[in-house]
């Protein structure tokens, strides 16, 4: 239970697990985790983030259960869920 009695539930960012109230978007859950820097990079290999909260901007795109390109602002976090960015991956 969280401070305010809700649910917690676990995922896994990057191999790193982190705990979030039930109900918690990916977008917030990337911010708990440490990676409130960049999701992804830009072609020039700048760190890109979550910028308007609402999916129209498709920055905050990363890997969900191996399922690509979901909108971390618009999805919320499920126990056990395994969350990739682009970041993890690059050189």
């Amino acid at each position: 239970m969280s401070e305010s009695g809700g649910a917690r539930v676990r995922v896994t960012i990057d191999g790193v697990g982190v705990e979030v109230d039930a109900g918690t978007t990916v977008a917030a859950a990337l911010v708990v985790g440490g990676c409130g820097s960049g999701t992804r990079l830009s072609v020039r290999g700048e760190p890109r983030a979550a910028l308007c909260g609402m999916g129209v901007c498709q920055e905050c795109r990363v890997t969900v259960d191996g399922r690509a390109h979901v909108l971390a602002c618009q999805t919320l976090c499920r126990d056990g869920q395994v969350v990739h960015t682009q970041k993890a991956n690059a050189p």
